[in-house]
């Protein structure tokens, strides 16, 4: 790339400046330059593996925007995570591995392959049908790969999240409930279960039907067309922010969290409510 071969202190104007770059070009440049002689040390000393805590975080932070409507943040956080991919491109091509470039063109030749109904003779009359074609082609790209059906769904997914896509997944064979009110049945089931063994020894049979009930509950969330991580991404703040209403009342009470009586902390809450 020409600006960044003509990267360095002699250099450094135009990626200042961005004049003559495109910005996704000049985002680029500026990584390369980090990344050089000269650069910045601890841009320099990152590597794929120590980068990965930064990929999630940025896309949960990401995800916190698009919740909160807050468009100024969500450009400032897709941003953030823009700078993800383009720096592990830039270390792969440190390697030969590969660029940028290659990622982008795998990601448009993807794209182009598996929306036949866009750019071949494919037809498919709506969403569900793109999404089973999806599969299909997906099941098609990675022939003798897979050795089960559920070996696409990644394990390193948040684990609501990850429970969900198996759900859909298994739900596209067929493997699925006929109305919401069987899955309603089914979590009265697993939460009987966790009653029966509840207050006992057998620890890890509990952990097991606590896992169960969840399950469960995921499945109605995704049944009724919602996603369960988002629903308990919601539940969270909704919480902090009824607490947070708690400990304001209290303080206005001249009490603290540790000095107020469960009762106490009760009635603030129901007032919060």
């Amino acid at each position: 790339m020409e600006a960044m071969e003509k990267s360095g202190p002699s250099g450094d104007s135009q990626l200042i400046s961005g004049e003559g770059l495109a910005p996704v070009e000049r985002l680029r440049a500026i990584m390369h330059r980090l990344r050089a002689p000269g650069g910045c040390p601890w841009d320099a000393e990152q590597t794929h593996e120590s980068l990965i805590p930064n990929l999630i975080e940025e896309a949960y932070e990401t995800a916190e925007a698009i919740r909160d409507g807050d468009m100024r943040h969500l450009q400032e956080e897709l941003g953030d995570l823009l700078l993800q991919p383009i720096f592990h491109a830039e270390i792969a091509s440190e390697s030969g591995a590969f660029d940028l470039d290659a990622v982008a063109t795998a990601i448009s030749e993807k794209l182009v392959r598996r929306h036949p109904h866009v750019f071949a003779e494919s037809a498919v009359a709506d969403t569900q049908g793109v999404l089973r074609q999806w599969e299909e082609i997906k099941d098609a790209e990675k022939g003798d790969k897979k050795k089960h059906y559920l070996d696409g769904v990644s394990k390193a997914l948040p684990s609501l999240m990850r429970a969900q896509k198996i759900q859909k997944k298994v739900a596209k064979v067929g493997f699925d409930w006929e109305h919401p009110g069987q899955v309603l049945d089914k979590i009265r089931e697993e939460v009987d279960e966790v009653g029966e063994v509840l207050g006992g020894d057998a620890r890890t049979r509990l952990g097991e039907e606590l896992g169960d009930l969840l399950f469960a509950v995921v499945n109605l969330a995704r049944v009724e067309g919602m996603e369960a991580e988002e629903l308990l991404a919601h539940a969270n703040e909704k919480f902090v922010a009824r607490f947070a209403a708690v400990e304001a009342a209290l303080e206005a009470e001249g009490k603290s969290l540790k000095e107020a009586s469960l009762e106490e902390m009760e009635a603030a809450w129901q007032a919060a409510k």
